[in-house]
């Protein structure tokens, strides 16, 4: 199955770091707004995820969740979620550390995309969670 989001080395340490202080870790990728479309971290169950959001896989073991509408865009292209050096204005557990979040993406080949991994609404994910 092809992933639709991974992590760089960067991230994957960053969110080895994250982890040893807040614990089990989740994303949320918003849809615009005030942090447009940062890709944040919050401790797990920090941020409440609904029908509007879907779950579109894990990096490093962390639930990746995106609003709805923002999926839409991307739906075609593959994340990975790196590391740039700069504060962000969100309530991602990075910022205080001086670095942010930020998304590179690109298009799914043909092949990719005919073996893409299922994903799945915010509600329904929680619902298979908790089984």
């Amino acid at each position: 199955m092809q992933e639709r989001v991974s992590a760089s080395e960067a991230t994957q340490q960053l969110i080895d770091r994250l982890r040893t202080e807040h614990g089990a870790l989740m994303f949320h990728q918003s849809g615009g707004c005030c942090d447009g479309s940062q890709p944040m971290c919050f401790a797990k169950g920090e941020f409440r995820v609904g029908g509007n959001d879907v779950w579109v896989g894990t990096i490093h073991g962390c639930d990746f969740f995106m609003s709805a509408d923002q999926f839409e865009y991307w739906k075609h292209t593959h994340l990975l979620i790196d590391v740039t050096e700069g504060r962000g204005s969100s309530f991602s557990l990075e910022i205080p550390l001086g670095v942010r979040f930020i998304v590179k993406s690109r298009l799914f080949t043909e092949e990719e995309t005919k073996q893409l991994v299922p994903v799945l609404n915010g509600e329904e994910y929680l619902e298979q969670a908790s089984l």
